[in-house]
């Protein structure tokens, strides 16, 4: 029995040619990037000329991106160094104010709830059925203590997308006036955690509007380990990982040279024909989920309708699926489908193992019963029609 995986938006494989330039950062240039001497240099050069590319590529500056351990640690490290980044005289006599999603990821939303615990105050917009924010709710809800605005680019669990650059207007706006307390720094600073949007949608932080981007490279088939944190030059951020001087002083520890390398060479790679694979993929998911109509009329759609091909801009990310099987819990059918040798999973990887149901089904607005009926289903560049085929036969055997 072939086994299929489904589940590309908890991580990918690493391409091949990948895998080829992270090789010899192993066994030949193994230096590291702080030292004086030529091993130490080399792995400079590695260092040096991967961010040059990540930059280019994302239309920032060399000295803008912050290379991290994951993506957990970039949010972590936008979130908890903005706020440990603000004037001292600001945090004794205001408490500062974060606005955020109720579908963030879990990294976003912990994080939050640990800030809260010190005495930031958080507020979580609310989405409509579709997963995406009200801007309304978004506007009403800047103040002059609001440090920082942190909404995901694409949701992890259904593939919504929200319009940062309709955010980004409302936010600069808002600045203008100079409301904010910190009249010499243009608060509040505008983060976005754009991990599963890196792989399908343009992510030029100028075209978004955004202050800070957090990316990950084993979502775009590059190693794991890997992560970056765009900063704008002007954004004061404190570190939450002290030590040496590495980054910057952003965040210390050595710089994983093999992963970085990777992670530079999959962002190449991905943005060589984004758009077609974009349309590719759309098409094998559209292809799917009429298939699984077929198979189960009652299942339902979490998230942006399908666009199908229609000219307007699909919400939806074109690789995602988040699919209501009445009557069927998620774990029985994740286990079912897995003895077929399908890979699905309920969301994040982050959190499948709690047993919980997704936190992101019930802020649209669904009940518990349904959120705990509902799977994911993620499509790859590795993805075929052959496989969409054989993936709707193993599913009639369980889905009836």
């Amino acid at each position: 029995m072939k086994k299929i995986y489904l589940d590309y938006a908890a991580s990918t494989p690493t391409h091949k040619d990948v895998l080829k330039v992270m090789e010899p950062y192993f066994s030949t240039y193994y230096g590291n990037p702080g030292s004086l001497h030529s091993f130490g240099q080399e792995a400079l050069a590695a260092l040096d000329g991967s961010r040059e590319i990540i930059a280019e590529a994302l239309g920032v500056q060399f000295g803008e991106i912050i290379f991290t351990g994951s993506a957990t640690e970039a949010n972590n490290l936008a979130l908890r160094g903005v706020i440990a980044g603000l004037p001292k005289d600001f945090v004794s006599h205001y408490k500062p104010r974060i606005i955020t999603s109720s579908i963030e990821h879990e990294s976003i939303l912990e994080t939050c709830r640990v800030l809260e615990d010190l005495g930031v105050e958080v507020v979580y917009l609310p989405v409509d059925t579709s997963g995406v924010i009200k801007l309304s709710a978004l506007r009403s809800n800047l103040n002059e203590r609001t440090v920082l605005v942190s909404l995901m680019y694409a949701n992890n669990h259904i593939g919504s997308i929200q319009p940062l650059q309709k955010a980004a207007e409302i936010i600069a706006e808002f600045r203008k006036p100079q409301h904010s307390l910190l009249h010499n720094l243009h608060y509040p600073f505008f983060h976005t955690d754009a991990v599963q949007a890196l792989q399908f949608i343009d992510c030029n932080t100028t075209y978004l509007g955004v202050d800070l981007m957090s990316l990950s490279s084993q979502k775009i088939y590059g190693p794991k380990g890997a992560g970056i944190l765009y900063r704008n030059k002007n954004i004061p951020l404190s570190p939450i990982i002290t030590g040496g001087s590495q980054e910057k002083g952003i965040r210390a520890g050595t710089e994983n040279i093999p992963a970085i390398v990777g992670f530079a060479k999959a962002l190449q790679l991905i943005l060589k024909n984004q758009e077609r694979e974009a349309s590719r993929i759309r098409e094998l998911r559209d292809f799917l989920y009429k298939g699984i109509l077929k198979i189960q009329p009652k299942a339902q759609l979490n998230g942006p309708e399908l666009s199908g091909r229609k000219p307007s801009p699909e919400l939806r990310l074109p690789n995602n699926l988040h699919i209501y099987f009445p009557g069927k819990k998620s774990q029985d059918l994740i286990i079912a489908f897995d003895l077929q040798g399908l890979a699905v999973s309920s969301g994040s990887a982050c959190s499948v193992r709690t047993a919980t149901s997704s936190y992101v089904v019930g802020a649209l607005g669904f009940s518990e019963e349904r959120a705990a009926q509902s799977i994911r289903i993620t499509l790859g560049r590795p993805t075929t029609r052959q496989e969409i085929s054989a993936v709707l036969a193993q599913m009639r055997r369980v889905v009836k």
